[in-house]
């Protein structure tokens, strides 16, 4: 009676592991650098962001992901800003073509795509350390 209940469960069992087995990986790596966007950005759809300077702005979703939209051109206190608006224009999306809404001011977007984090202070630090030296070895 135990055989055939066992036998019973692993044929049972047999196409849900099969099934798992067709399914991909689900912390398959992202290609970074490619152009993305968010769809319908909100404070629901947007965890967390940080600004690079007035260069840039780093965006996280609510899935975790990452992405880094360039300024077109100077966006002047991204940097001391506690909050940002988006402005989609109609198309529901935070892509390229979009602006980042910072204390009245519009920043247009050039470029929006996949990337990693903002790095952390201890990465700044490193790079900062990393220039120094290399500008002191190129002076010698």
């Amino acid at each position: 009676m135990k055989q055939k209940l066992a036998l019973s469960l692993a044929a049972m069992l047999l196409p849900l592991s099969a099934a798992a087995a067709a399914e991909p990986a689900a912390s398959a790596p992202r290609a970074l650098g490619v152009e993305s966007s968010i769809v319908f950005p909100s404070d629901s759809s947007i965890r967390n962001w940080q600004a690079d300077r007035s260069r840039g702005i780093w965006i996280q979703d609510r899935r975790g992901n990452w992405y880094y939209g360039t300024f077109a051109g100077y966006c002047r206190d991204v940097d001391f800003a506690q909050a940002i608006g988006v402005e989609t224009r109609g198309a529901g999306r935070l892509d390229r073509f979009a602006s980042i809404l910072v204390r009245g001011e519009r920043c247009q977007l050039s470029s929006f795509v996949t990337s990693e984090g903002p790095p952390s202070k201890k990465d700044k630090k490193a790079a900062k350390e990393a220039a120094k030296a290399a500008e002191t070895s190129a002076e010698n």
